[in-house]
């Protein structure tokens, strides 16, 4: 996913500082990590010595993102990832780790894929109105499991308001034909 054919080359002095030189500009870790993002290919040399440091640059970009409160590398991993270190599989780890995210690159992108197909462009939009429209299946659904429920705020009696005063008018019915029932039992005694 390179922009470019040939990697930007970024020199790193002494001081600390990043410079680019195929813009002329001194950049950041934030800048190289925007670079990443973008699929923009680059390798860090130290300016003094020539030695390739991009892994370590890489590594500090990562260190600054889990700082920044961007917490992607769960703790259990990380501490996998160091008893690994001196391990006998310390040389398969890599070739694993690459292919496992370059797999899940891919997948990703076929659900991207496949998300915009199903719902275009707007794919958030569909889905937040599919999620309210879900809410109000939900909520028409559980009010029909609690009839004698009212929504804050409506003055209206629930749709089943003429039921409830019926099984009123019967409870109150049937009450009087208990009370004459009883009254007849007493006579009786």
């Amino acid at each position: 996913m390179s922009k470019s054919q040939e990697p930007v080359t970024i020199k790193k002095y002494a001081n600390r500082r990043l410079y680019n030189t195929g813009t002329s500009t001194y950049v950041t870790l934030e800048d190289l990590a925007v670079m990443v993002k973008e699929g923009e290919d680059f390798v860090v040399y130290d300016a003094k010595t020539g030695e390739d440091i991009t892994r370590s640059v890489l590594t500090q970009i990562i260190f600054e993102q889990e700082n920044k409160g961007q917490n992607l590398l769960p703790i259990t991993f990380l501490r996998q990832v160091i008893r690994f270190y001196g391990d006998s599989m310390q040389m398969l780890l890599p070739r694993y780790l690459e292919v496992s995210i370059d797999t899940f690159t891919k997948e990703q992108e076929k659900y991207r894929e496949q998300l915009t197909k199903t719902f275009g462009v707007g794919t958030f939009g569909v889905l937040e109105d599919q999620v309210r429209r879900n809410m109000e299946m939900f909520e028409r659904a559980f009010s029909m499991f609690l009839p004698f429920a009212q929504k804050e705020g409506a003055g209206e009696p629930p749709a089943g308001g003429q039921d409830i005063d019926e099984l009123k008018r019967q409870v109150a019915e049937m009450s009087k034909r208990l009370e004459r029932l009883t009254e007849k039992s007493g006579d009786k005694n």
